[in-house]
């Protein structure tokens, strides 16, 4: 090797160590999984980690996948196995149990078994050897597609919970040069030169054709782009806190609720930026076509109604508030049975929502229950037994002191939301007249009853 192949190495390794070694990066005492195919992106990576410039203290291990898509796979897998024996590195080495059916599946298999790896061995992080090139190809691939400022960011250095890419920064054309000075080889995909696969095709043909024909620098300035997309995301991230705070966001176990007078105030680009946080936040996906969707009936939508995002997902409005919900079907109401003053126990289900209920005669101790939260006690005289605990139906009135209302309309000026209308316990007797609401009313009894207290009911 030359001089000034011998600086040209010694100045990459450098760079690499810095990588390593920086705040994303390294520390002594770690261990780590290099993602090793075989070919030469991953070999380069394997031989930086234990040759090139060695990291103190740092513990290393390899893994290696074989999705069984392609003849010779099998001979890869071998190959490694021999590479990994000559620089005494321990492999890790798996295969698919049935041969993917896209590249998406293979690509999630290979992710699950490296995490499987990181597992086993106790390491903090999975190193891959994605490079400067594949982040080009990345952001043209998404840019044609039409992908938004999210999808420019490209392939992010770090991906939760512990996958990190060092070589980002780093080109394929200086990983060549670094394997032939070291005198390392690798295995070739035959696949990667079959243009019918559109990254084949952009790295192959387009970028080089782009590059000649249209703008010299064109790999750099798609790399350039995905670090101004990714600032400006971290921008964004930095103030949706401050920015969904007025809105005041309340989980629960269905999905997500908001004030919809403080989202309106806001900018409808801003709008969907905090709707996508929101709907991520639980899980969920809003594409384009959904945060349009998602924007609109915020704006027009009225109490009561919903419409469907997609991917499982609705936006209700209920009155001054937007909910987020997972489209779950809901199974068919199961009222409960009280036979007589008891005393005993149950759930009903209304809604989708389990209530449990005691019930009983104080005296004859009642069953208690840490969960119950709302208590009322009874004339078991003057009731008309079996009770029943159940949502509202069409036409129930309760009997207040000014007459009888309808319940839909005491539970609509109560402003109990209607995605809580439904789970609504009443209490009704064997005439169907409706006793009790919890947190909502009571029945006024007849002016010849007075009540003493001998049935109590708890529900929670």
């Amino acid at each position: 090797m030359s001089a000034v192949e011998t600086r040209a190495r010694a100045r990459l390794e450098a760079r690499f160590r810095d990588v390593a070694l920086g705040s994303d990066g390294l520390r002594p005492g770690d261990r780590a999984v290099v993602a090793l195919s075989g070919g030469l992106d991953s070999v380069v990576l394997l031989h930086l980690m234990r040759f090139g410039s060695p990291l103190e203290g740092v513990e290393l291990t390899a893994a290696h996948f074989d999705h069984g898509m392609r003849p010779g796979s099998r001979d890869d897998m071998q190959w490694v196995v021999g590479l990994c024996r000559a620089w005494g590195v321990e492999l890790h080495a798996g295969s698919a149990e049935a041969q993917p059916g896209s590249e998406e599946e293979a690509r999630e298999a290979r992710y699950a078994f490296l995490g499987r790896v990181r597992t086993q061995v106790g390491a903090r992080l999975v190193l891959t050897a994605h490079h400067a090139d594949d982040q080009a190809e990345t952001v043209l691939f998404r840019a044609l597609r039409g992908t938004g400022r999210t999808g420019l960011a490209g392939i992010p250095h770090r991906r939760e919970p512990a996958l990190w890419r060092p070589l980002l920064g780093f080109w394929r054309d200086e990983l060549e040069r670094y394997a032939e000075r070291v005198r390392i080889s690798w295995r070739d995909d035959p696949t990667n030169v079959q243009l019918h696969y559109a990254r084949n095709a952009l790295r192959a043909r387009i970028i080089p054709e782009i590059e000649q024909r249209v703008a010299p620098g064109a790999r750099r300035a798609l790399v350039r782009l995905a670090d101004l997309a990714r600032e400006d995301e971290e921008g964004w991230e930095s103030v949706l806190p401050m920015l969904m705070e007025p809105l005041g966001p309340a989980t629960d176990p269905r999905g997500t609720s908001f004030d919809r007078s403080a989202l309106l105030e806001l900018h409808p680009a801003v709008q969907a930026r905090i709707l996508r946080a929101l709907a991520a936040d639980l899980g969920a996906r809003l594409g384009e076509t959904g945060t349009r969707l998602a924007v609109d009936f915020a704006g027009s939508g009225a109490s009561g109604r919903r419409i469907e995002l997609g991917g499982g997902w609705t936006l209700v409005r209920e009155l001054d508030r937007l909910a987020l919900r997972a489209a779950r079907p809901v199974p068919p109401d199961e009222p409960l049975r009280i036979p007589d003053i008891g005393p005993g126990s149950g759930q009903a289900l209304l809604g989708g929502a389990r209530v449990g209920v005691v019930w009983g005669d104080p005296a004859d101790g009642a069953p208690r229950r840490a969960t119950i939260r709302h208590v009322a006690r009874f004339d078991s005289d003057a009731l008309s037994f079996p009770l029943f605990v159940r949502a509202r139906e069409p036409g129930d009135r309760i009997r207040l002191a000014g007459g009888t209302k309808r319940v839909k309309k005491l539970l609509l000026e109560r402003r109990i939301p209607q995605a809580r209308r439904g789970r609504t316990p009443l209490v009704v007797d064997a005439e169907g007249e409706v006793l009790w609401i919890p947190d909502v009313a009571r029945a006024e009894p007849p002016a010849e009853h007075e009540c003493f207290g001998a049935l109590r009911i708890g529900i929670g």
